[in-house]
């Protein structure tokens, strides 16, 4: 890598690890809320927190993560990359200090919908700048998301640590600091955004990208262009990643904690010259974490993938293993926590193979003029329609168990497998002329 591709990857890694590392936070905080509020108070009404609702709390503030990435692509297509990147930093600082202040859980619904919002725009603006900027692209998108699933594994698992001396407001105001900082250097950072594109004229480095869509009528055309060709293969895609990600993740510490092997640790007992308070080690949040921090591995896997075969290829193989993977996973936990560790490492790792998958597709099939564009409606469908997840797990699990959560979990893999051999298929007759 050049000059400019590692001033562009390190921007890149420090801003993709800082939105995970809030975003896989949440989780380890909604066992906590399922202890702490026992209702909603909502104009007027109240309502009783359960599964269910704290799954709609969580996945509305996810949602807007996915929503705000179609706007935030429109912009990025305009203004360039590092400016929304910075502006989505410190957006998340502030929305984790309101959440280190939330009195109750409106104020908590408030907090993720704001971070919601905030964090939406930066995957069109990280996206776009390995894809316009970097001349090593597959090994832009494999560091890009190595740096992503360190923020997805150490975010956790950090948040669990300090959640053993401090309670969870004031870990939520800690956390908030590091976004903050990342911002600042954000705004200091300088490149050439299209250094890795000769179809998109370069503007001396500025800003700004010089393209994209003007107008309403404009985005209407570009959007009918992208979705009449194979990106919509590609959406359907990435939506059942999205569904199928949030739907394992956003439950998943509050499941490990009723199994065998997962039972609290009184912190005393541990360290028995600390007066621990009563506080206790809960080994699911240390399972979670470590079942994300292994994701580096597949993400390196899948951006290096990206750079020897076609991605479709990969997208279907990954995710008919992540169908079995489902399906087999309440049964090894039946075993004990010794094949559930095994387990979960290779099941950490396939999750996260195919993302640096589907991402470099976009690239694959999208003009780089409406790159941003491209990379907005992939993460309104990922993380916006795929936000759904978290809401149907938590009904699934309130009404059904987990069995039922994991059943329909392997149906999604299966369906997201399908439309990449339908994608193969279709390359394989444009390459033929048939």
């Amino acid at each position: 890598m050049n000059g400019n591709d590692r001033s562009i990857t390190g921007l890149v890694m420090l801003a993709h690890g800082m939105v995970h590392t809030y975003e896989l936070s949440i989780p380890i905080f909604v066992s906590i809320w399922l202890a702490e509020f026992d209702s909603l108070q909502l104009a007027g009404l109240e309502i009783g927190v359960t599964q269910a609702t704290l799954g709609v709390v969580v996945t509305a503030g996810y949602a807007l993560f996915g929503l705000g990435a179609l706007p935030g692509g429109i912009v990025v297509d305009r203004i360039g990359s590092r400016r929304l990147i910075a502006a989505c930093l410190f957006g998340m600082a502030g929305s984790f200090l309101l959440l280190g202040a939330a009195p109750n859980l409106l104020v908590v619904t408030l907090a993720l919908l704001a971070w919601g919002a905030a964090a939406s725009v930066y995957h069109p603006a990280g996206l776009t700048l390995i894809s316009k900027g970097v001349t090593e692209r597959g090994t832009g998108f494999a560091y890009h998301g190595i740096a992503g699933n360190l923020g997805i594994g150490l975010g956790p698992l950090v948040t669990a640590t300090l959640l053993l001396v401090m309670d969870w407001t004031t870990v939520a105001l800690v956390l908030a600091v590091p976004a903050a900082v990342a911002g600042l250097y954000a705004l200091r950072a300088e490149f050439d955004e299209t250094a890795g594109t000769d179809d998109v004229a370069t503007d001396g480095g500025d800003s700004r990208a010089g393209t994209g869509v003007d107008s309403f009528g404009e985005f209407l055309t570009a959007s009918r262009q992208l979705f009449v060709g194979a990106f919509a293969i590609v959406f359907v895609v990435v939506i059942a990643n999205g569904l199928f990600y949030r739907g394992v993740l956003t439950f998943l510490p509050d499941l490990l904690e009723g199994l065998p092997g997962f039972e609290p640790i009184a912190l005393s007992a541990v360290a028995p010259g600390l007066d621990g308070g009563g506080r206790t080690i809960n080994p699911e949040r240390y399972f979670y974490a470590g079942l994300l921090l292994v994701g580096v591995a597949g993400q390196y896997v899948g951006g290096k993938l990206t750079d020897r075969l076609p991605p479709e290829y990969g997208i279907a193989a990954v995710f008919g293993v992540l169908a079995v993977l489902a399906l087999a996973f309440l049964p090894v936990a039946a075993l004990g926590i010794a094949p559930l560790l095994v387990f979960g490492a290779l099941f950490g790792v396939t999750l996260f193979t195919a993302q640096p998958l589907y991402q470099a597709a976009v690239a694959d099939h999208t003009p780089a003029g409406t790159r941003g564009l491209s990379y907005g409606y992939t993460y309104l469908g990922g993380f916006g329609v795929g936000a759904l997840g978290g809401g149907l797990a938590g009904a699934i699990l309130t009404y059904g168990d987990a069995g039922a959560l994991f059943a329909t979990l392997a149906g999604i893999a299966l369906v997201a497998s399908a439309f990449a051999l339908l994608l193969i298929r279709r390359e394989r007759r444009s390459a033929t002329g048939a």
